[in-house]
């Protein structure tokens, strides 16, 4: 029975990745700072504060912090320059499950400025009922506590929600979090998501059917 979904942000409701990977490239320039090629894919769906120690580029919790404010500071300026669109089926999904009285949350590690910006410019506020971000945990996915909260706030069990995610420390923490997980390939091959309940190939592939069809029976 489909009581609610989860989506997460970044990869699923917007494909935000040029603006991120262009945000740490600005941030790298402006302070001298190394930054592997594979950087974007190797830190995608996690914390700054997971990110950045990886990187190599700082340890102290302050210096941490500094530097992700600053990352995301540029790429909020990057969204206000160049805007930002919900990803191809995204809009007609939340209507179809408004439509049909299913709620739904967004469980992000993103910053929640970085949430409230494209929400407000792309008019996607009116469509969730909560909203968890990274600052709101001590641990970011792979950790289910994301995906925890915003089953709580919602006011259902983890198994009556399901997620949408793109990555695979997104895969993970649903898992963990006992939670039904729909894989979406924007950001990995469909190869790579197997671990999932399901997966399809873009959002538009998705439906209110196709999301009760991964939800726990209802038990009688």
């Amino acid at each position: 029975m489909l009581r609610a979904v989860i989506f997460d942000w970044d990869g699923v409701v917007v494909d935000s990745s040029a603006h991120h990977e262009r945000s740490w490239e600005i941030l790298a320039a402006q302070r001298g700072l190394l930054l592997p090629p594979d950087h974007f894919k190797r830190g995608f769906g996690k914390k700054n504060n997971m990110i950045i120690p990886d990187l190599g580029w700082a340890s102290e919790p302050a210096e941490v912090d500094l530097l992700a404010e600053e990352k995301e500071a540029i790429y909020r300026s990057l969204v206000r320059e160049n805007g930002i669109e919900p990803l191809p089926g995204v809009r007609r999904l939340l209507e179809a499950l408004r439509s049909q009285g299913i709620p739904c949350a967004i469980g992000s590690s993103t910053a929640r400025p970085n949430l409230d910006l494209p929400l407000d410019l792309m008019h996607l506020r009116e469509f969730f009922a909560v909203i968890v971000s990274g600052e709101e945990v001590t641990h970011g996915k792979p950790d289910p506590s994301i995906f925890l909260l915003a089953a709580e706030r919602l006011g259902f069990a983890p198994s009556e929600c399901v997620v949408i995610e793109d990555a695979l420390v997104g895969i993970e923490a649903a898992q963990r979090a006992g939670m039904p997980v729909l894989a979406v390939a924007t950001t990995n091959p469909i190869e790579m998501l197997s671990s999932a309940d399901a997966a399809v190939l873009n959002m538009s592939d998705i439906n209110p059917e196709l999301l009760a069809s991964l939800a726990a029976p209802e038990k009688k």
